[in-house]
């Protein structure tokens, strides 16, 4: 059996392993981990599949605000293990995430993405026409949802990262701090 349930500090190592065998190394290319990156997930909306210890499916969605300052959520990735795949797995981590999303009262979703996969969500470009990625993205994939009416009339700009920064360990603190003092002598 599945369990959905919220992302813990022990699968971190294993949603790595999971992104790595779904996305490859390109992963780390794309415009939309450029606001990921140093930045922790939307509270609690960092949510893990796993069947017995195994982690089979994530999802994660982050803050971000439009060029005009509303606030929005960035879905992704969403990621299902391949054993596993077709079941229906990735429908359920998208219902889950959606209704913690509408629950803690967040007005709209964007995601880049298969548009015929994510319109059965809801998700359509026309809402996100106005919106631009802070990067190279492709136009028809960049998809918006409103999960309170009108969250998205109007909005535009290119998107910003609002999210909590990640704190840094601090063996990367301490030689982040090493360079910082070479660059200022």
């Amino acid at each position: 059996m599945i369990q959905i349930r919220n992302e813990t500090a022990s699968d971190v190592v294993a949603r790595e392993h999971l992104l790595d065998a779904c996305f490859g190394p390109g992963r780390f290319l794309k415009t939309s981990q450029r606001l990921r990156e140093g930045r922790l997930p939307a509270r609690g909306l960092a949510l893990s599949a796993v069947r017995g210890e195994k982690l089979v499916g994530t999802v994660r969605l982050w803050d971000v605000e439009t060029g005009c300052g509303r606030p929005a959520l960035l879905l992704g990735p969403l990621a299902v293990d391949p054993e596993v795949q077709g079941a229906g797995l990735g429908g359920a981590l998208m219902r889950a995430a959606l209704a913690e999303a509408a629950a803690f009262g967040h007005g709209a979703v964007l995601l880049v993405g298969d548009a015929p996969y994510y319109a059965r969500f809801g998700f359509a470009p026309e809402k996100a026409a106005g919106l631009y990625m802070p990067g190279p993205f492709e136009r028809e994939r960049f998809l918006g949802l409103e999960l309170a009416a009108h969250a998205l009339v109007g909005a535009e700009g290119v998107l910003r990262a609002t999210g909590a920064f990640e704190r840094l360990p601090e063996v990367a603190a301490e030689a982040a701090t090493v360079v910082a003092r070479r660059h200022a002598a």
